[in-house]
């Protein structure tokens, strides 16, 4: 067997999904998931550390890259501003990265740990926006608000992104959303 075999991460997230869907995420292994993809447990090593892994590879790096947005962007924008920026920035990047995504929120969906994984990511990316906007001079208080919002923002946009038609721009989804929001609070109340 060749020691390096041609698309082997996206054949290894391919099988893993598929058997997620087909068996559910509990009810495969890693052995499961090598086998369909017809490589070996050690090529999955190189690219995973373990099954749910396969969904969420990249993404403890994907709130280091938001924090690292909202720090860059143009210090003259308002807090508020400066992370709609950051997240637009990140989101298409992610979006790249993400498998296939209506499949993907299926199997997590279909899972109480996938389902914990998941909102830990969120956690950690609105800490490091809050973390940034207060490094920017917002205060404590409503640099955590901010990114509380701008991340429920953005997993609406990522959501809306899983049902509209592939070639789709998760980061204009994202401008709406954050229109919508920006508009309601905008708009008196009775």
């Amino acid at each position: 067997m060749p020691r390096w075999m041609p698309r082997a991460k996206e054949r290894l997230r391919d099988a893993a999904v598929e058997l997620f869907l087909e068996r559910g995420y509990e009810n495969v292994t890693v052995t499961d998931i090598t086998e369909r993809a017809g490589l070996t447990r050690r090529t999955f090593s190189r690219y995973f550390t373990d099954k749910r892994d396969v969904l969420f590879a990249g993404s403890e790096q994907l709130a280091e890259a938001v924090g690292a947005a909202v720090r860059s962007v143009d210090e003259k924008l308002p807090p508020w501003d400066a992370t709609v920026t950051a997240l637009r920035e990140v989101g298409d990047q992610l979006a790249e990265l993400v498998p296939p995504p209506a499949r993907r929120r299926t199997v997590i969906r279909a899972s109480t740990d996938l389902q914990e994984r998941e909102r830990t990511k969120y956690a950690l990316i609105a800490a490091e926006i809050a973390d940034a906007l207060h490094e920017r001079g917002t205060s404590a208080q409503l640099s955590a608000v901010l990114a509380e919002v701008a991340v429920t923002a953005f997993r609406a946009a990522f959501d809306r992104w899983m049902d509209a038609p592939e070639g789709t721009s998760l980061s204009n989804l994202f401008d709406v959303v954050a229109q919508e929001l920006t508009s309601s609070l905008a708009e008196p109340t009775a």
